[in-house]
């Protein structure tokens, strides 16, 4: 099935992709996920955990990897922070787990930021500006943070130091539009429900929309690298 859905963000007309984000809590009884049921239902991409703290790697993340390219769901991957330990080993386990994540139908490399780990704003800042150089330099894209509005404005001290990073924040209030902090001009994707449901995928999910910031949404994901165009 080819093209974008036709579904809009609240309070918009415009056609957007859209895509579910999954752990190992989505293969219920270890049941597989029909990634060909996922993009049949319309959706173009989803975001896969791969990886958490210094030791964890998702154990599906290999299978979910493999049958979302057959399928040709585009893959974002994310690396769950502890921040209560140091950051380099951890972007260095999840760029190992990724394989750099800069293939045909990848996104970007993901942060996900909602645990303080103990560290007061300062040293939570400091933590983060180290985990994402690390794993910039180590895949060659600047990575996407993902984080909730009130996370943000606590922990981080609603710090704008990470605007030039593409920001995936997580609001389910219904509005038509998520609030955006820490000075961010815009979002990129949104997490806009903690309660979707997908076909392929057993019980609930998140399920995210991408706004069209980062531009043509084929080429953010390398799918025009898969399809040989430039």
């Amino acid at each position: 099935m080819g093209g974008i859905l036709a579904a809009t963000i609240p309070g918009t007309a415009a056609a957007v992709p859209t895509g579910p984000d999954v752990s190992s809590w989505q293969h219920v009884d270890g049941r597989f996920i029909d990634w060909f049921a996922v993009r049949r239902s319309g959706h173009d991409f989803a975001m896969l955990k791969a990886t958490e703290g210094l030791n964890y790697v998702n154990p599906y993340f290999v299978q979910d990897s493999l049958l979302m390219r057959a399928a040709g769901v585009a893959r974002g991957t994310y690396h769950y922070a502890q921040p209560g330990l140091p950051p380099e080993p951890q972007a260095a386990l999840y760029a190992t787990a990724v394989l750099g994540q800069n293939g045909p139908l990848d996104l970007p490399p993901v942060l996900d930021l909602e645990i303080t780990g103990g560290l007061d704003p300062a040293r939570l800042i400091n933590w983060t500006h180290r985990y994402l150089d690390t794993v910039q330099a180590l895949t060659g894209r600047t990575p996407i943070v993902y984080t909730y509005p009130n996370f943000w404005k606590s922990a981080m001290a609603n710090t704008d130091e990470f605007v030039r990073y593409p920001l995936w924040i997580a609001d389910y209030r219904g509005n038509d539009q998520p609030e955006v902090p820490g000075g961010w001009p815009t979002w990129t994707f949104w997490q806009t429900t903690d309660r979707g449901s997908v076909p392929g995928i057993a019980g609930g999910t998140d399920v995210n929309v991408y706004s069209g910031a980062q531009g043509d949404f084929a080429r953010y994901a390398n799918i025009s690298g898969l399809l040989g165009s430039s």
